[in-house]
């Protein structure tokens, strides 16, 4: 049974996938143990926005949603992602203390994807002066109906004033503050609309959710995402980035190459390991029962994504 809710009411279901609306119904009794996020069951209104220096002018900012980084000078600030709706005070709140002669100046607002955790702030932001970019699939879906196929959630259309209103296909090169900014989209992978941001002087790439540090990742089936583009995407970073890049991933906590090295290892093993179960006709039940992410769970598994759910996605989409 599917779930028709606002745009707002996703923003407050979030991400926190613990629980029966994440798994067929074959897997409630493994799903229902999962540990939840506390941050994502918290009220996002409530929760301060946390800042840490990354460059002389970059900063990552985390609250309850995924992880933003704002950039300030004479340019104007750029912020990457707006959380929630409901943090959008938090948020201005910590701009403000880092930069508050220009809280109220224009600002440029880029969204690595369509998902509320992201761009549930886009309103909110646009009302302070933000202008919105993202990839020209981002606004699609922020423009139209979508289906959280995993949470057996449908998600209204956003409204005006939340929508991008400059697009991309592929690549874009953003010259601001000091620093080039190259901004690409990844193939399918997180969802269809995923893209990162590196900025090249500051040496700060961030990820998006192509990367969860520290837990198993959700991939959004229902709007493209799959495992192949997932690996393909760490790989891409991993290309990007050196030994001194800050990494920023969607969720989690800052990273560096060698972390995101690890991911992506055990994403591909992941997917080997459920790809050679299918191959062998097993049923998808049949082969989460062989515990196909047991050796990465003590590490990955602590997150909001149980390991049969997480591997469940990964034998719909290899």
């Amino acid at each position: 049974m599917r779930t028709h809710t606002s745009r707002r009411g996703f923003l407050q279901f979030g991400l926190s996938a613990a629980g029966a609306a994440l798994a067929p119904r074959w897997a409630l009794a493994q799903a229902a143990n999962a540990p939840s996020s506390a941050a994502a069951q918290a009220d996002p209104g409530m929760i301060p926005v946390k800042s840490t220096k990354l460059a002389d002018n970059v900063y990552l900012l985390q609250g309850t949603g995924g992880n933003m980084v704002l950039q300030t000078g004479s340019d104007g600030l750029l912020l990457i992602d707006a959380s929630f709706a409901p943090a959008v005070p938090r948020i201005r709140e910590a701009i403000a203390a880092l930069a508050p002669a220009a809280i109220s100046a224009p600002g440029q607002l880029i969204n690595t994807h369509w998902h509320g955790d992201h761009t549930g702030g886009n309103e909110g932001m646009h009302a302070a002066g933000f202008s919105i970019l993202a990839h020209r699939q981002t606004r699609d879906r922020l423009s139209h109906t979508q289906v959280m196929q995993l949470f057996h959630r449908t998600v209204d259309p956003s409204p005006a004033g939340a929508l991008p209103t400059q697009v991309f296909d592929s690549t874009m090169t953003v010259y601001r503050n000091g620093d080039t900014l190259d901004l690409v989209h990844f193939a399918p992978a997180h969802t269809d609309s995923d893209i990162y941001t590196h900025f090249k002087n500051a040496n700060v790439l961030h990820l998006g959710d192509i990367w969860f540090n520290g837990m198993y990742p959700f991939i959004d089936e229902g709007t493209g995402g799959n495992i192949d583009g997932m690996i393909a995407g760490s790989k891409l970073g991993l290309e990007i980035a050196d030994s001194s890049t800050k990494i920023i991933p969607g969720h989690g906590p800052l990273g560096t190459k060698e972390e995101l090295a690890a991911y992506h290892e055990m994403l591909s093993a992941v997917r080997e390991r459920v790809a050679g179960l299918k191959k062998q006709g097993l049923s998808e039940p049949e082969a989460l029962a062989k515990k196909p992410t047991a050796e990465f769970d003590a590490r990955w598994g602590k997150g909001f994504m149980a390991p049969d759910v997480f591997a469940g996605i990964v034998y719909r989409t290899v």
